[in-house]
């Protein structure tokens, strides 16, 4: 498998993010079919780089899908507290590339552009999200040997502290000495370093760019000529002696309109074969040479020396020639072949297509989890019905799941009163089913029902009709008989309150006889399962076991691949006690039940998760230090340990998710928050998808 995607970035201005974009664009239009450009944050629109990358390689992208955000609009999501809809906005552009093309380059903003309140490293955090290798680029330009040895020491520490796949460092602009310094180093070890000098002529504006950028009058001058590179630029305000003895190879004359002697001075220099070539000329004041003079210096066709005329006085002319910024434009093949030529006489084109091949990032964030929750519930839309409208939380939940398409809402309770609390919240609930059992078609069918399925257990009819009278009770008898998808409830009553009625009525799986729960934590970079953290307080080994296979089943349908972690104070052999033997037992039945499934225990926490710990105590484990579902003894250790980790590290806990029903109900915790109901919906209706 190979790399789909790659974020280039740097930290400092100028390093020369475009020239490594360029490089790499033209090695992956050799080998992909159809490369896109994305650039998450610009400063503003129409963008350089994109405008650049889009008419240089003909990219069949508009120059709106090319970006995300402008820079403002960023750092004001971020300074509200709505850094998570950022991401998910971003993420949602870059699929619909991914969706689209075999491989999209990403090229950040350097940090320096952004609002330095933003205390975290913007293009990090989007490339984890992106799910990119990062490739660092680093300003060389003024800056010693042992000074960009330890940047660059840093940037490999904090990419590898943030469990980014790192792609290489490239060390751009760099004079000689450190140039040849950087080149002896061995990275093998350590990922690719590639190394490019400073081209002076790459850091000096073109005559174009300054025409462009003042607004000059061409008098004179072919296209061609300017692309000349001004080195320095003069004013030329003496006699024409003097002047002779101050010209220098490539420079730009600005000298007033009137100023024949000069202009004549000039050309004549630029002709002559022992005198530097120069750049080209601005006329300043506003003045111009008549128009006989002009035809004439036109007529003679020797001088293939640019001539313009600016607005300005000499003075502000010239503070605006030296305010122009060097860049790399479409159309301008002089600097763009010198730029890639420079980039390919530095780099390993083998180096870099073997990091295309193995770079491949395993990274899932929390953004990543919630936005693929929110992709798959929208690609199959199921109707989940809320039994608890009375609280506000469930109906600004409901609003954000109508808003973006992802579920068909039912809402349990009277219409009047949950439209009035709709609109003295500002919420819109138009789009959700308002359902009051009491008066609901379907009530006596569905008394008719529990009282089928629970007479033999002593049911009376009056009780089954009072049964239904609770909202609860109602929901799940429209999820048995297909009239939703699934259930959500727990906001205002318990998990017993939840799950009686589902063992009631929708009943367990036909190969499991236990209702479990696992939370999705999702930490930084990855997501694990934890279970059962909130329905069985102290099962026994054939009750861990099913809990363990049901976990396994419910990690894999979310794309987390089941390596199983039976938790317990003792690791492999190493302790003996009732608690040990009984996850050692259940593990056993789990091995001899689904030989399939990867699954290591006893094991304890740290060399479930640690690789460094697991090479000691369970060195030849396929599961040891990389576990990703991981089953606790009891309930007592299971709750405990995932508020811990939730509220220690700052992980984001989605569930309880119960697993073990034959149809999905789940339960929220009664302190849940609008977030958290979100993400339980969009998970009943996955769970949905899959019956």
């Amino acid at each position: 498998m190979s790399a789909t995607s790659l974020f280039i970035a740097s930290h400092q201005p100028y390093a020369g993010s475009l020239i490594i974009s360029m490089g790499m664009m033209e090695l992956l239009r050799s080998r992909y079919s159809r490369v896109a450009f994305f650039r998450p944050i610009i400063e503003s629109a129409p963008d350089h780089d994109i405008t650049f990358m889009r008419e240089h390689f003909n990219l069949e992208q508009s120059h709106d899908s090319c970006y995300g955000f402008l820079v403002e609009e960023a750092e004001t999501l971020i300074s509200e507290g709505k850094t998570q809809h950022l991401i998910e906005e971003l993420i949602r552009a870059f699929r619909a590339l991914e969706a689209k093309h075999n491989f999209v380059l990403i090229e950040g903003l350097n940090r320096e552009r952004f609002n330095k309140a933003i205390e975290f490293n913007i293009n990090i955090e989007i490339a984890k999200n992106l799910r990119a290798p990062y490739l660092s680029v680093i300003n060389g330009k003024n800056r010693s040997f042992e000074t960009l040895l330890h940047e660059i020491s840093i940037e490999r520490a904090v990419i590898k502290s943030e469990t980014l796949e790192h792609f290489a460092i490239f060390v751009n602009r760099l004079d000689a000495v450190a140039y040849e310094h950087l080149k002896e180093l061995d990275c093998d070890a350590e990922g690719p370093l590639f190394v490019m000098k400073e081209i002076e002529e790459l850091d000096k504006p073109t005559v174009a760019e300054v025409r462009q950028a003042l607004g000059c009058a061409v008098l004179l001058g072919e296209e061609s000529a300017f692309e000349r590179i001004i080195r320095q630029s003069k004013i030329a305000a003496m006699n024409v002696e003097h002047l002779l003895e101050r010209l220098s190879e490539g420079d730009l004359i600005i000298t007033p309109g009137d100023r024949l002697d000069v202009i004549l001075t000039t050309l004549s220099v630029n002709y002559a074969k022992s005198f530097p070539s120069i750049a080209g000329i601005i006329l300043t004041g506003g003045l111009q040479p008549n128009a006989l003079f002009l035809k004439l210096l036109g007529d003679l066709q020797l001088f293939n020396i640019p001539i313009m005329a600016a607005s300005g006085d000499t003075y502000q002319t010239i503070m605006a020639v030296n305010a122009v910024s060097p860049t790399i434009r479409p159309g301008r093949e002089r600097k763009i072949a010198l730029a890639m030529g420079n980039f390919m006489n530095n780099i390993d084109i083998k180096q870099i297509d073997q990091r295309l091949n193995t770079a491949i990032s395993n990274i899932t964030t929390p953004a990543m989890f919630e936005y693929g929750l929110l992709e798959r519930a929208r690609n199959d839309k199921k109707r989940i019905v809320l039994p608890e409208s009375s609280d506000e939380r469930i109906l600004r939940a409901s609003e954000i799941l109508l808003r973006r398409g992802a579920v068909e809402i039912i809402l349990l309770g009277d219409p009047q009163e949950i439209s009035h609390k709709a609109a003295v919240l500002g919420l819109d609930l138009g789009g959700a089913l308002i359902v009051k059992p009491s008066e609901s078609p379907l009530l006596e069918a569905y008394v008719e029902r529990f009282y089928t399925l629970r007479k033999a257990k002593g049911l009376t009819l009056d009780a089954a009709r009072d049964a239904m009278t609770h909202d609860t009770y109602f929901a799940t008898m429209m999820v048995q008989e297909g009239d939703a998808d699934g259930m959500v409830s727990g906001a205002i009553h318990t998990t017993q309150d939840t799950i009686r009625p589902a063992l009631q009525i929708i009943k367990t799986t036909p190969d499991i006889s236990l209702v479990s729960s696992l939370f999705f934590m999702c930490l930084q970079t990855q997501v694990l399962v934890y279970a059962d953290c909130a329905v069985n307080q102290d099962p026994s080994a054939e009750e861990l076991a099913q809990i363990a296979i049901a976990s396994a089943k419910s990690a894999a349908s979310f794309g987390i691949e089941p390596r199983i972690a039976m938790l317990s104070y003792s690791t492999g052999s190493s302790g003996k006690g009732d608690e040990v033997e009984k996850v050692r037992t259940a593990t056993q039945i789990v091995r001899n039940q689904r030989p399939d499934l990867l699954i290591e225990g006893p094991i304890q926490y740290d060399a479930a998760v640690d690789p460094d710990v697991a090479k000691t105590k369970l060195p030849d484990s396929p599961v040891a230090g990389r576990a990703t579902v991981f089953v606790f003894p009891d309930l007592n250790t299971g709750n405990n340990t995932y508020k811990a980790v939730q509220r220690s590290s700052g992980a984001i806990a989605i569930g309880p998710v119960l697993q073990g029903l034959r149809k999905p109900v789940n339960d929220l915790s009664r302190g849940c928050l609008v977030a958290d109901i979100v993400n339980t919906v969009l998970i009943t209706a996955i769970q949905a998808q899959g019956e």
